[in-house]
């Protein structure tokens, strides 16, 4: 496999950005693959995932090179040969890239295998705390589950069409899908493609969103009519799902504290064709003290460590930190203890995290529901990315008894 010079150089200068710069890796891949108007699919492909793969392996990549985290250009085109190496391609005659010792790259790659920090590429605290929560067998199987490249779902938008007219419009613009068992309107890429470019995207038929993900709407128990409260809604994925489960009837109002988000949010409603949905920004108490016992339904898609989804976001390993996920897990329970204010009596309310933690999750429910005995639980869910191959969710649905 041949290396070309152009892409390769892209790669290295949006690695720098990542680990020196502190930017977003999605941010920064959808700036790379602006880089050359001339690039195929095959190029935007070797550097989205390039960058994706070097990013995930971080910390292994380190290892074998000896760069210590530091990201000088130098280093940056180490942990390179790294990756290039073990991937097989043909190393091209680069200043840069002479005199890369493959045999001890592969040499130390096999004796890292035996070091789970580094065969999985993650933090030594966040290993610690997994370990804590789950055990160290099921934390092994959902990290190596979590280092595995996510593929692309669709959901079809049933407010415009249905998902066996997708599958055949995709198909007419190149883009071939498959049905996703268990999952009503999800369709999965074959091979991945750059699916905002197509005119059915254009038309409002489909999101994307991970199947995981589109199972937290359906679990509200949404019906036509019903006034339903999104309360951390953000650029409304699940918000559009609510949409289409109520048939476009009834009221929605998608609330967040970021303003920025709900003008995304306002956007996707117009191409979705969803006419149910109003905003509001969360400014102060007052607006929330204004909808208390009002909603049929309420949705509380809670900030979390995001740690079911690093397959998605693997730069995330590398910003999260332990004192935030300490800070998450109190600002969950004060906004599960706000929110479910909103629930009228005979209402119910989804709690919901894209965290595999216990306490994050159950621990945060079980607590609530001590302190709250008006609410009882229903049911609970959760997603494992090891048995799903989709990614890490949990969802309790509470119902408000009085």
């Amino acid at each position: 496999m041949r290396l070309h010079r152009n892409l390769v150089f892209t790669v290295v200068d949006s690695l720098k950005l990542i680990f020196n710069e502190g930017e977003y890796a999605d941010k920064v891949v959808q700036k790379a693959l602006k880089r050359d108007a001339r690039w195929g699919a095959r190029d935007r492909k070797f550097v989205a995932e390039t960058i994706y793969e070097m990013v995930r392996w971080k910390r292994l990549y380190n290892e074998i090179a000896g760069t210590k985290d530091h990201y000088s250009t130098e280093n940056v085109w180490k942990n390179f040969a790294v990756f290039a190496t073990l991937k097989g391609y043909d190393l091209p005659d680069w200043p840069q890239l002479h005199g890369v010792p493959e045999r001890r790259i592969k040499g130390k790659f096999d004796e890292l295998q035996k070091i789970r920090v580094f065969k999985e590429s993650i933090p030594d605290w966040l290993d610690e705390l997994c370990i804590k929560e789950l055990g160290e067998k099921h934390w092994s199987k959902e990290m190596t589950a979590l280092n595995k490249q996510a593929e692309v779902i669709l959901r079809t938008n049933t407010l415009r069409t249905n998902k066996a007219i997708l599958r055949k419009k995709l198909a007419d613009e190149g883009i071939e899908t498959v049905f996703i068992d268990g999952y009503p309107d999800a369709l999965r890429l074959v091979e991945r493609a750059n699916v905002f470019r197509t005119e059915c995207f254009k038309s409002g038929l489909f999101e994307v969103q991970d199947a995981s993900s589109q199972l937290v709407a359906a679990y509200l128990d949404v019906k036509p009519g019903m006034r339903v409260i999104d309360t951390c809604a953000g650029a409304g994925g699940k918000t559009l799902h609510l949409s289409a489960l109520m048939e476009n009837k009834g009221n929605i109002i998608a609330t967040d504290i970021y303003e920025s988000k709900l003008k995304k949010l306002k956007i996707r409603t117009r191409r979705a064709g969803a006419h149910n949905i109003t905003t509001k920004v969360i400014e102060n108490s007052k607006v929330i003290k204004k909808m208390k016992g009002t909603a049929d339904r309420v949705l509380i898609d809670a900030p979390c460590s995001g740690i079911g989804v690093l397959r998605r976001n693997p730069d995330s390993k590398w910003k999260l930190q332990p004192e935030f996920v300490e800070n998450i897990i109190k600002t969950q329970a004060d906004i599960l203890q706000r929110y479910s204010q909103l629930v009228k009596v005979g209402g119910k309310l989804v709690y919901a995290t894209c965290s595999i933690l216990p306490s994050e999750n159950e621990k945060q429910v079980k607590t609530f529901l001590k302190n709250n005995p008006n609410f009882r639980i229903i049911k609970d869910h959760k997603v494992s990315p090891f048995k799903t191959g989709y990614d890490g969710f949990y969802m309790a649905l509470l119902e408000c008894d009085s």
